[in-house]
């Protein structure tokens, strides 16, 4: 292998998997460090500059972050990232003043954002200071889109949505709610908008055209229903309810039902548990309120009797599992009739876009979904961009809001006439933390303690009100034990070779042993001669330039290092150093930045 280059930015951050996973790459290890030393605001104030919403994510998230969490490997659980982010956001003082101002005068250019939800407000946070003119378009009569319609408030309370929405909008967008566009070619041809976003989500639920379905109104769409609970259109339903389909959507369903009149709720999966859409936790806390999770159950018939939806007949299945893990399409085994009196289909989710006229230049593919460039998120219609579950389908918050950054940048580059393609790459500052012989900036020990598990309000009152919030948040003193248990996998065991005299300390003291000094050679048989076999090649090996005594390499095996730093604290001569790795992700205001102007004109 040649020597690991270390100077590209993606080397490192690949090290730091939670950051690496995470769609908005938010710098999860250094805002934990900042709750860890109790300064909650400049934490959120790190969080927000890519995910843009702390407190609604910190509630919310899908969490891609936590299953890549290193301390995964080294014991069962992950950090509890997603809700250490929630704790910063609840303890935060006021950050008015910090947040960014728009210019006094604007630049002329003006945005239309079609959808107030997390996609286009995250245009609007990054175009707004820039000086353009923004104006967002919701259909509704409040702003959030799906994050107020079809979450839940007893999981993200409204008082959240509104704080967090408003930092964007008191920025100075011009929003027009229960402003429903019908026609995006009017829009573009007849209003002035040098450049328009679409993010009005995957706002139709997918049906399931069975027998009996259209005999009854006991039949509802799954993001339709909660909508309508939502604004308080629908108060009540049936005793016995079945939920068809296991997603996220599923859980937050069988949930609402339970807290408007449901006693007997059961969650009817056509596969076995292994297969779900769900997330884990979605689903302990389903079953936590006692919702039933039936599997191997395919829906064949809704039985409605005089009018009336009495149950609902399934096939039950078995499946032959493959060498793989996968499963065949399954095997009838049987049939059985569950009763019921309402059901609720929560099996997807699908874009429409019956407002977009199809003569204008905007190329659809065989789902009848505009065909969308993944990296400057235009279409092909030059000026209209599209983001979110708009874009590719319906995905979490954090992707929509990943998604609402480049299509800034994107819309920028345009209106300012430039290549939309000529986006600055991403970059890395390298800083050393150490403060004495053996002394660190951040809190190096291992801490073996569990995972903290959230703090639920009463099952018993829980149901009392639709709008009880069941998480309760960290208290200060598992706030203390779960961000120790943390790795501070961004600081990183940066190594000078002209300065290792291969005395071995280093390999001795590595309680994982990822280190190595060994003859070159190729990858796969490097990966073999290791203190420890290298056996997760997803993971990058480091290997060094030749050492000066005997021409052999330092190895390390990145997958294995817990950051403890005693290579670093062991080392005679300096060799080791554990140093923070930033990663500097571009946005809109970068690309606008007066340097990156003058360096463009020259």
């Amino acid at each position: 292998m040649k020597p690991t280059d270390t100077s590209k930015p993606d080397y490192f951050h690949k090290v730091v998997d939670c950051q690496w996973a995470c769609p908005a790459h938010t710098d999860v290890p250094a805002y934990i460090r900042l709750i860890a030393q109790g300064r909650f605001s400049d934490a959120y104030m790190l969080n927000r500059e890519s995910n843009v919403f702390p407190g609604i994510l910190g509630r919310v998230c899908d969490r891609p972050c936590e299953p890549a969490c290193r301390r995964g490997r080294v014991e069962e659980k992950p950090v509890a990232i997603c809700r250490l982010k929630r704790v910063a956001a609840d303890h935060r003082d006021d950050i008015t003043e910090r947040l960014p101002k728009p210019p006094a005068k604007t630049n002329g250019k003006k945005v239309a954002l079609i959808g107030a939800g997390c996609a286009s407000l995250t245009v609007a946070n990054d175009l707004l200071p820039l000086g353009y003119e923004v104006t967002v378009f919701e259909a509704l009569d409040s702003t959030g889109g799906l994050m107020r319609t079809n979450i839940p408030r007893f999981r993200l309370p409204p008082k959240t949505l509104d704080e967090e929405i408003g930092y964007i909008i008191d920025m100075g967008a011009e929003l027009k709610l229960n402003h429903r566009i019908d026609s995006l070619k009017s829009l573009i041809e007849d209003d002035g908008f040098d450049a328009v976003f679409v993010g009005t989500g995957a706002p139709r639920g997918k049906e399931l055209d069975l027998p009996g379905r259209h005999d009854t109104d006991n039949i509802h769409i799954g993001i339709d229903w909660l909508e309508s609970v939502a604004f308080e259109h629908t108060e009540s339903i049936g005793e016995n309810v079945l939920i068809i389909g296991v997603g996220n959507t599923a859980m937050d369903c069988c949930r609402t039902s339970l807290r408007i009149g449901a006693k007997n709720v059961k969650v009817m999966a056509r596969k076995p548990r292994g297969f779900f859409k769900a997330s884990d936790w979605e689903l302990e806390d389903a079953e936590e309120e006692n919702v039933e999770i039936v599997i191997n159950h395919s829906p064949k018939e809704f039985v409605v009797e005089n009018g009336k939806l009495v149950g609902m007949k399934f096939e039950q299945m078995e499946y032959q599992v493959d060498d793989k893990g996968g499963i065949d399409r399954g095997t009838v085994i049987g049939e059985t009739i569950i009763p019921c009196d309402d059901v609720i289909l929560a099996i997807g989710q699908e874009n429409a876009f019956p407002w977009i006229e199809r003569d204008i230049g905007i190329e659809f593919d065989k789902w009848d979904c505009p065909v969308v460039d993944e990296t400057t998120m235009m279409c092909s219609r030059e000026g209209v961009f599209f983001g979110g579950d708009s874009a590719f389908g319906p995905k979490n918050i954090i992707w929509a809001v990943a998604h609402g950054h480049q299509a800034a940048i994107s819309i920028h580059k345009y209106c300012q006439g430039e290549d939309l393609h000529d986006r600055l790459p991403h970059g890395m500052n390298l800083s050393s933390q150490k403060m004495g012989m053996h002394e660190w900036s951040f809190s190096n020990n291992y801490d073996t303690s569990e995972r903290r598990l959230m703090p639920h309000v009463d099952l018993r009152e829980r149901f009392k009100n639709i709008n009880v919030e069941v998480e309760l948040g960290f208290t200060v003193e598992q706030t203390i034990k779960e961000v120790e248990r943390c790795l501070n996998c961004d600081i990183q065991t940066v190594f000078t070779e002209k300065l290792c005299i291969e005395c071995d300390a280093c390999i001795d003291i590595c309680p994982v042993n990822c280190l190595t000094i060994t003859e070159g050679g190729e990858e796969a048989d490097l990966r073999t001669r290791l203190s420890a076999p290298a056996e997760n090649h997803e993971q990058a090996l480091y290997v060094s330039d030749v050492l000066p005594q005997t021409k052999r390499v330092m190895v390390k095996d990145e997958d294995l290092c817990v950051h403890c730093s005693l290579c670093a604290e062991r080392c005679p001569t300096g060799a080791w150093d554990m140093q923070k790795s930033t990663v500097l992700i571009p946005y809109a205001a970068d690309e606008a930045a007066p340097d990156r102007q003058r360096a463009k004109a020259g």
